[in-house]
């Protein structure tokens, strides 16, 4: 009695054990790469005697080995299991947080900032939303929560920045070098949490059976479209749905990539004072959070279909805003256009990418969605150069509005795709 008790509260709790270690490595993975390496440069610029154009360019390698290494989780994964694929993409972000800590040349730290890309993919967002989607029926509250800790890194990296350098007296080799303890520890201890691959198929395959019988009998709960038939990759890519949602995550990665890295020049640019500028991306932060914790509150009763178009029209409205943000009224849209947008987007896509072609192979797709990551590394390149030729930054926030608004209105007729005779 008191075994068979132990096993059903270690299978009630499991699950949710899972979504803590996995949000607070996506949390602290966050915080230690995007959120920090721009508040870091400026002391590795004084001390190294790097011009601002090469220091930035790590930036912009981070982002782009994010985006092109998306399609290794995936191959792991399905050779290694999910815990040896934790473990390689923990070891390959400290390896990269390590070069950081003792770079004194261009090479160590463009290595550093390639590593720390490929370490985001293999530790973060494809193991975290494959291990979920395997152990939740109602897949929306746990993958909020999931992302809500992703945008809480974001909020958090430069407060730790701040604080570590404060007392460590511009230490910033020491903030690396923690950053790669913590990510190993944290890394180390999710690995443990997954256990085995034997768990997982099996947890998954049993949900995927009770999904797939109630999603052709009808008698899902709710509103919520989910299919009764587990696509191939091969069939799911050359639909018309999937190309919107990969269009989606590619417009949400433009917007949110491009507001970062310019809104503090655009905007004191504008007039603005350059502590409401930082202020109004902080908001924008805090935004994202919201975002994502009420979308997945929501997620299983309203279709993630309207959320999906709900933020791609806020990012439209948010960048048009931006483009103009000399009033508070406009900095206050930016802020909540542009934060909500971003935040609710990414929950929208991976939620509809599950219920529109099944679990089976949503790990590859979801790789190739992020794929896109590499493109919309350009978005600061392209505002760069506009604002060279034209002035300010006004044009590109309206470009990628309009880019958005195409998005938005593919999504609002989207319609959940239909299993062909041959597929």
């Amino acid at each position: 009695m008191t075994e068979l008790t132990f096993s059903r509260l270690s299978s009630h709790f499991r699950p949710w054990l899972l979504v803590a270690a996995f949000s607070l490595l996506l949390f602290l993975i966050t915080a230690a790469t995007y959120s920090s390496l721009g508040i870091v440069i400026p002391a590795m610029v004084q001390e190294l005697g790097w011009s601002w154009e090469l220091a930035f360019a790590g930036f912009s390698i981070l982002g782009v080995f994010t985006g092109l290494s998306s399609w290794l989780p995936a191959l792991l994964i399905r050779r290694i299991g999910v815990r040896g694929t934790v473990l390689a993409g923990v070891a390959v972000m400290a390896g990269g947080l390590a070069c950081l800590a003792r770079v004194h040349a261009l090479p160590i730290y463009f290595l550093g900032t390639a590593l720390c890309g490929i370490g985001f993919q293999m530790a973060a967002l494809i193991p975290g939303t494959h291990v979920l989607s395997a152990i939740f029926k109602q897949r929306a509250l746990p993958f909020g929560i999931y992302f809500t800790f992703g945008a809480l890194g974001g909020v958090a990296g430069p407060l730790m920045v701040v604080a570590i350098l404060r007392a460590t007296h511009d230490d910033w080799r020491l903030y690396w070098a923690l950053q790669a303890a913590l990510v190993g520890v944290v890394g180390l201890v999710c690995a443990v949490a997954v256990g085995g691959p034997r768990w997982l198929e099996q947890a998954g395959a049993a949900l995927d059976t009770v999904l797939d019988a109630e999603a052709r009998a009808g008698t899902l709960p709710g509103k919520v479209y989910h299919t009764g038939h587990e696509w191939s990759v091969r069939d799911a890519v050359r639909t018309p749905q999937f190309l919107v949602l990969l269009a989606a995550y590619f417009s949400h990665l433009l917007a949110g990539i491009t507001a970062a890295s310019l809104t503090q020049a655009h905007l004191t640019g504008l007039g603005v004072a350059g502590g409401v500028a930082a202020g109004m991306l902080s908001l924008e932060g805090l935004m994202q959070v919201g975002a994502r914790l009420g979308g997945g509150t929501i997620g299983d009763r309203v279709d993630p279909k309207w959320l999906l178009v709900f933020a791609q029209g806020l990012l439209v409205v948010g960048l048009l805003a931006l483009s103009r943000a000399a009033t508070p009224p406009l900095l206050l849209l930016y802020a909540v256009g542009v934060g909500v947008g971003f935040g609710l987007t990414v929950l929208a896509v991976s939620l509809l990418l599950l219920n529109y072609f099944g679990r089976r192979n949503n790990v590859e797709l979801f790789s190739l969605t992020c794929l896109v990551g590499a493109l919309s590394a350009a978005g600061p390149v392209i505002g760069g150069h506009m604002r060279d030729r034209l002035g300010t930054f006004a044009p590109t926030f309206q470009l990628f509005a309009a880019v958005t608004a195409v998005v938005f209105v593919a999504a609002l007729f989207m319609r959940p795709p239909k299993v062909m005779p041959q597929a």
